[in-house]
């Protein structure tokens, strides 16, 4: 079950972020320890000039040389420990985020957001940047200031050199900043992009190559993506412009303080130890800001990746997490069923009204675009109602735990997807509580169990990413079994049988006829009159609105009236039979016929006898 989410608590991110408040603490403490022990080399330079040179004693020497050694050799078990810290943080933000990400990435593309598997690069993104060389040096910046004190503490015309050229240091990284910024942002855009429309051409590769789209393909995507190397390279000549100044700058700093360190021991206000530690104190404190200034371009990535993360979960934060309610019995009631889809002048579905008692099959029938798949999906709670309700036992959908409520919906829609692993894995609804004898009951009552015994391995074959392995019957008649895995209250197939042979068929049939039987509430979409037979009700479906909703057998009735007179007409005339019901103007949902009221007063696209 997914976290339980308060009014005014943190999102997901935000209080990732904050459990990480521990580790962030050991990571300042590691490197105040590790900037401390980064002094060890230019004290130990210093006192070897001004102490053991001059008086010549080993001892020192040796003295010196075994602390220098072992402040080294724990600077070294620091940096190592800080490095782990940081993976193993990476790590943990993985673990703890990928899960909440891929539910939200879920439900924002139920929302209609154009959301892709960017989500998890993005996030990669993230913790590459959290655990390398940049994140090290945005560390170690900020004691900085310690190496000017000691700088301070040998001089102050040391201390102020040190001061001027951190100062201009830091200058050059807001100025790279300020000139990257934009062309980053707009490089990241156009690189994700053109990523996103390779991964839509892999997924219709097949469409691809049978017609030759090849060629024209990567005609567009060249031409986008060298916009996105012009920027690339754009970028990156700024960075490199960048990164050679502020590297000639550090030089030309230390330089300057050698002069300087060198004039003051020509008076005699500073040692030859102490000229020499001061250059590599101001070395030490310069060189965080320089390397911040090379890893620029993965700071803004990381900030990027990190806002549309951000934007992601607050977009689809779930509600309040709702009581569990009993196992329903299948009753299913629209209530002034109303949807638009995001952005749409237009309501696709308007104004639906209808019930079902447990037990009912109702078809759903229409022309093409009607709005029937639209309403299958608010049926399941796959979309939500711009006005309106959907209620499964009296409770809107809404107010249902998916994860209970997924168990009593099977759901078989027009483009089954199947998933990377075997066969008993997909039945059983990726299910980490398997039951054979449910998977076998629910591919007996597909009719596929024969079928499966046949592949390699059974049930426990590999079927390839997407079901690739299968064929497009096989495939359907598994998302057949997996709708029907578990006995659901309510079951839901559009289309059905679009892939099915006459085996197939049949196999479907007594599939619903079945679920009937347990006292499921079916509903089917249809095209074809055959597989109409089990229904007891139909739903007439034109440009989102009911023209019709009643009984079968009163369509049906309705239907011969109209096709007898039309059809003796045309045996006598020697033409064709005209349509068996022909358009007319929408009507308002009040005004649609009750099942024993006219002919339906649109063209279905059920044609001939059921």
């Amino acid at each position: 079950m997914g976290r339980t989410f308060k009014p005014g608590a943190a999102l997901p991110l935000a209080a990732a972020l904050r459990d990480m408040r521990k580790a962030g603490s050991a990571l300042v403490v590691f490197s105040m320890c590790l900037n401390v022990l980064l002094l060890t080399s230019p004290i130990y330079m210093a006192q070897v000039f001004d102490r053991v040179l001059t008086s010549g004693h080993t001892e020192t020497l040796i003295f010196l040389t075994l602390i220098a050694g072992i402040a080294t050799m724990v600077l070294g078990a620091l940096e190592t420990a800080r490095m782990r810290l940081l993976t193993r943080a990476g790590l943990w933000l993985e673990r703890r985020l990928a899960p909440e990400l891929i539910t939200a990435s879920m439900r924002a593309r139920l929302v209609g957001e154009p959301v892709t598997a960017q989500t998890l690069r993005d996030l990669d993104a993230l913790r590459a940047f959290s655990t390398g060389a940049g994140i090290l040096a945005l560390c170690d910046v900020p004691w900085m200031p310690l190496f000017i004190l000691v700088l301070f503490g040998l001089s102050p015309w040391l201390g102020l050199v040190g001061t001027l050229g951190g100062v201009l240091l830091f200058a050059l990284a807001v100025i790279n900043e300020q000139l990257s910024r934009k062309p980053l942002k707009a490089e990241n855009q156009s690189m994700l992009s053109d990523r996103d429309a390779v991964d839509q051409a892999l997924k219709n590769a097949e469409a691809i190559h049978a017609m030759g789209m090849l060629p024209g393909f990567l005609h567009r995507w060249s031409a986008s993506n060298v916009h996105t190397l012009a920027m690339q390279l754009d970028a990156g000549e700024r960075n490199a412009l960048m990164m050679g100044i502020s590297k000639a700058f550090r030089l030309i700093i230390q330089i300057v303080i050698l002069a300087v360190g060198a004039y003051l021991v020509l008076k005699g206000q500073l040692t030859s130890g102490g000229m020499i530690a001061a250059s590599i104190i101001l070395g030490r404190a310069l060189a965080p800001v320089e390397q911040s200034i090379g890893a620029w371009k993965g700071f803004i990535s990381a900030r990027q990746a990190y806002l549309r993360l951000e934007a992601l979960l607050s977009l689809a934060t779930p509600k309040l997490q709702a009581m569990r309610l009993p196992t329903p019995r299948g009753e299913v009631k629209c209530e002034g069923l109303v949807f638009a889809p995001r952005g749409a002048s237009e309501a696709v579905i308007k104004g639906v009204d209808f019930t079902l008692e447990p037990g009912t099959a109702l078809g759903i029938i229409g022309p093409s675009a009607a709005g029937k798949s639209t309403l299958c999906r608010l049926l399941v709670g796959v979309w939500q109602p711009t006005r309106g309700h959907v209620r499964l036992d009296g409770a809107d959908l809404g107010n249902w735990v998916p994860e209970q409520l997924g168990a009593f919906v099977g759901y078989l829609p027009q483009d089954v997807e199947l998933f990377s692993g075997t066969v008993k894995d997909n039945i059983a609804r990726l299910s980490t509580q398997i039951d054979p004898k449910d998977v076998v009951e629910a591919a007996t009552l597909a009719q596929v169990h024969e079928m499966i015994l046949a592949l390699p391995n059974g049930y426990e074959t590999e079927i390839g990413p997407g079901g690739s392995f299968l064929s497009g019957g096989q495939r359907q008649r598994i998302g057949l079994a997996r709708a029907l895995y578990g006995r659901p209250r309510l079951l839901i197939l559009d289309e059905p049988n679009s892939n099915l042979d006459s085996d197939g068929e049949r196999a479907l049939m007594a599939a619903m006829e079945a679920a009937k039987a347990w006292g499921a509430t079916v509903i089917v979409v249809a095209h074809q009159p055959g597989i109409l037979r089990p229904m007891d009700k139909l739903l007439m479906l034109v440009n989102g609105q009911m023209r019709y909703f009643g009984a079968r057998e009163a369509f049906m009735g309705q239907l011969h009236a109209v096709q007898r007179p039309q059809n003796g007409l045309a045996a006598a005339s020697g033409g064709p039979a005209r349509p068996a019901v022909q358009p007319a103007r929408p009507t308002p949902a009040a005004a649609r016929p009750a099942p024993s009221a006219s002919a339906p007063a649109a063209k279905s696209s059920v044609q001939g006898r059921p």
